[in-house]
């Protein structure tokens, strides 16, 4: 009955959602670039937290990673789970939350798919199509 008075999507984030999703996003990051996570797959591995996404409970929190300049972000997961009760400790040393949330990871395909789309612009038959007023 809520949701209907005030018009919102149950499948939007809320404020609070986004707000803790960024908190996350930045302390993994800071955790990532200083280095200090101790598994020997991710030592001198730069990774870059793209995106979080954290469920309306704040319970589990989806991070998207990404090697930039690298595609083979999918070898690190499983280092990336094992590092995951760590990676939760140092969530819960910093965000002021009842309960730290679980950490899963994905790897971020965006920067790939959008240069798969942009390849495919610039193809010869497709800029042949698109006609001369556009290059």
């Amino acid at each position: 009955m809520r949701q209907a008075a005030t018009g919102r999507s149950s499948k939007a984030p809320t404020q609070r959602q986004l707000r803790v999703a960024e908190e996350v996003r930045h302390v993994l990051a800071g955790v990532f670039a200083r280095g200090e996570v101790r598994d020997p797959d991710l030592a001198d591995v730069l990774i870059t937290v793209t995106e979080v996404r954290i469920s309306p409970d704040l319970k589990h929190a989806t991070a998207f990673v990404t090697r930039l300049g690298r595609s083979d972000i999918g070898d690190k997961l499983t280092a990336l789970r094992r590092a995951a009760p760590f990676l939760r400790a140092q969530l819960a040393r910093v965000l002021r939350l009842r309960c730290a949330p679980e950490v899963h990871f994905q790897p971020d395909t965006s920067l790939d798919n959008a240069m798969h789309i942009d390849a495919l612009l610039h193809a010869p038959d497709v800029r042949r199509d698109l006609g001369p007023e556009r290059s």
